[in-house]
């Protein structure tokens, strides 16, 4: 353990690809992303929408995991999931929560801050009829963040599904579909020497215009 404690306290890695000012950014926090995740794209990272979802729950419990972003306009970032996991119950009692993506190839971090609300449930519907029929099929099957006894009970679910729909479309369940979260701070973080990183944040006025703001690293 002692060797394992000694290799983590001993990894130093300087940041010098790039650097960001406030005359770099764009008027908005969404366009400002979407040149970054454009530039992920063209960086070949691997899932490049792959982004932690943190949550709060009725007792002030935070919870984090790992996602996908599906979608993001200038009315808010798009993520789906059940809406009786863990991730929904928390966002049904307190729908702030955040986002954070960490792209290291271009040593850079995006933190989206903002309240979450369902999506439509037709867009939703789209949306589900646009995934492979094994994931709707999944969807069904799996009761998320519930205790299960075992793989098999989860194989066994899935078939019952299966054989459900056997001869029939895969419709989109009641208790899955999309959320938005509108972002009101939005933060752009470049890696720097000497740890002193560049950080610019976006916080939205009540206007509902954008100021800039640089942070402290």
């Amino acid at each position: 353990m002692s060797d394992l404690l000694d290799y983590i306290n001993q990894l130093r890695h300087d940041f010098k690809k790039a650097t960001l000012d406030e005359a770099m950014l764009v008027d908005t926090p969404t366009a400002q992303f979407e040149k970054w995740f454009r530039d992920a794209v063209d960086a070949k990272i691997h899932d490049p929408n792959a982004t932690v979802l943190s949550t709060v729950d009725g007792s002030g419990k935070p919870s984090a995991r790992v996602l996908l972003l599906r979608n993001f306009e200038e009315n808010g970032f798009v993520f789906y999931t059940n809406y009786n996991s863990k991730k929904g119950n928390d966002l049904a009692v307190n729908p702030n929560a955040c986002l954070t993506f960490w792209w290291p190839e271009l040593e850079r971090q995006v933190r989206i801050e903002g309240i979450v609300s369902k999506q439509s449930a037709a867009d939703s519907d789209a949306y589900f009829m646009k995934r492979p029929r094994s994931s709707r099929l999944g969807a069904w099957a799996s009761p998320q963040s519930e205790m299960i006894a075992d793989r098999n009970a989860l194989d066994d679910m899935l078939n019952n599904v299966t054989k459900k729909f056997e001869t029939g479309e895969v419709l989109r369940p009641e208790w899955w579909g999309g959320y938005v979260l509108k972002h009101n701070r939005v933060e752009f973080w470049q890696g720097r020497e000497s740890r002193l990183h560049d950080r610019i944040c976006y916080i939205l006025q009540d206007d509902n215009s954008w100021h800039k703001v640089r942070l402290a690293p």
